[in-house]
């Protein structure tokens, strides 16, 4: 029978690709369109239903989005400890389409209520996918990376669709229909998991299986209880983003406290090298997602007032596109890149790790500096080029592609087994603060345009994004000088 299926068999696939890599990537596609076509509404929503203003619209958002990553890291702790990643993933969908059927009922009136909801499903959901991709491969199977690669090309398909789609439905039909999509979508990710799990052998199974049966249940159902009763904080804290700057304070110094007891606790200082190399990867990761993560934010208010509707010789929503391109372009790219490093590994002059980091940043301040360059293709009232703006996401995608996917696979990589969920959710915790990090300098951007106009809008933008350029470069150099310190740290871990 195919669910007794062992590790061992799991693992000694052949090809490039274990086939449970392709389940796992429909279930994460649907996910993703659920959760980047919410991202992509939540700041024009705000701001054209809920009347917000751009800064509080760009804090607001910077608060539900950091809540996301965050409670990612929660939810990587209960899965390694008690649930097991099959069980977490489950109960997370659930409550995932619950949070979207509430907004979909009511959108103005249940909004915050069911982003709560969202939250702490997304938070059980998300780590789990990524961390069964990494056990589907032996410690030193180099086809790990490439598996990454083609798995966020999956999660990018979801994010291309719901992207363009749910904005599209908001602005031109109803924000009901809108919000009702993403719940759908999320049924069908639902029931494609449970026809499928069963060939996933042990992967995921529950790390309890050695408690009777009563108490494994009483530990589960307390870990569902306990979330519920969460949701009610949440809603207070995402409502007032004040209450968010405490939370994530707290978090953080709770996250790097218990960092540093679990490598204390390694005992071996071979491990504990590698884990600090971990930790710079997930700082810098933070770095990336602060300058990264303004897609959903100030450039969606960007696209929503200060571009055009000319993409090549097509008549196109800026918002749809500012929404979609860059997961369109991760399709198209992302198998093309990955197949360039194990070119380049066959030749032994693959970059490593590090050095590709520091490539993904030098990209991603070369695409700021194009967001900032719309600034001298913009007419009199103030509205640019999108030509120009989607040139840009192309060059941002490709500095995203140098860092996310093998970002993930090094984690696994420098990681003992035991301590995947954890470091997989400290990596999106580096995200929730990237995320958060990304509204409050969304949020400046807004502040400094203190006229009415359009063009005051664009020329304060811009000018924001000129700053972020200038990050970027300092953050991709700092990381190429910090290659000799960090190859010392990783070992044999390339």
């Amino acid at each position: 029978m195919e669910q007794n299926l062992s590790l061992e068999q799991i693992q000694n696939f052949e090809g490039k690709y274990p086939k449970q890599l392709w389940y796992l990537f429909i279930v994460e596609m649907w996910e993703r369109f659920c959760f980047y076509g919410m991202r992509g509404v939540l700041v024009f929503f705000m701001v054209d239903q809920l009347l917000l203003k751009e800064a509080a619209a760009s804090l607001q958002y910077g608060a539900i989005q950091a809540f996301v990553y965050a409670f990612t890291f929660i939810g990587g702790i209960f899965a390694d400890k008690i649930l097991g990643f099959k069980k977490s993933l489950l109960f997370g969908a659930v409550v995932m389409i619950l949070g979207n059927l509430l907004i979909a009922f009511s959108p103005q009136t249940l909004f915050y209520y069911g982003i709560a909801f969202s939250i702490i499903g997304t938070g059980f959901f998300k780590p789990n996918i990524s961390s069964m991709v990494g056990e589907l491969y032996h410690a030193d199977d180099h086809r790990r990376d490439a598996g990454y690669g083609m798995f966020y090309a999956g999660i990018n398909i979801g994010g291309l669709l719901g992207g363009a789609l749910c904005i599209y439905l908001g602005k031109y039909y109803s924000w009901q229909l809108c919000f009702l999509s993403a719940a759908v979508v999320m049924i069908i990710g639902l029931v494609t998991f449970l026809l499928t799990k069963k060939h996933l052998g042990p992967i995921g199974d529950s790390p309890l299986l050695n408690l009777s049966a009563n108490k494994r249940k009483f530990k589960e159902i307390a870990v569902y209880v306990g979330s519920l009763l969460s949701i009610p904080f949440i809603f207070i804290m995402v409502k007032n983003t004040d209450f968010t700057d405490y939370f994530m304070c707290t978090i953080g110094v709770i996250a790097v406290l218990y960092f540093a007891f679990e490598v204390y606790n390694l005992g071996d200082n071979k491990l504990r090298k590698k884990l600090l190399a971990a930790f710079v990867f997930i700082f810098f990761y933070f770095v990336f997602n602060s300058i990264y993560e303004q897609s959903g934010g100030s450039l969606s208010l960007f696209a929503k007032d200060n571009l055009n509707s000319n993409l090549l010789f097509f008549n196109i929503d800026p918002n749809v596109v500012n929404n979609s391109s860059n997961s369109l372009f991760v399709v198209i790219f992302s198998p093309i890149l990955g197949l360039l490093w194990l070119w380049l590994a066959k030749k032994k002059i693959e970059p490593s790790t590090i050095v590709k980091f520091g490539i993904g940043f030098l990209f991603l301040g070369a695409s700021f500096y194009l967001f900032y360059y719309t600034r001298f293709f913009a007419n009199v009232e103030g509205i640019t080029s999108l030509n120009l703006f989607t040139f840009a996401y192309l060059v941002t995608t490709i500095g995203e592609l140098c860092l996310g996917p093998i970002g993930m696979s090094i984690i696994t990589k420098l990681s003992p087994k035991r301590l995947f969920g954890m470091m997989m959710g400290l990596w999106f915790l580096a995200s929730a603060f990237g995320q958060f990090a990304a509204g409050k300098l969304g949020a400046e951007m807004a502040e400094a345009n203190t006229g009415t106009t359009l063009m005051s809008k664009l020329q304060s933008y811009t000018e924001g994004y000129y700053q972020l350029a200038i990050y970027s470069l300092i953050a991709g150099a700092v990381l190429i000088l910090m290659v000799p310190i960090m190859k010392k740290l990783m070992q044999e871990v390339k």
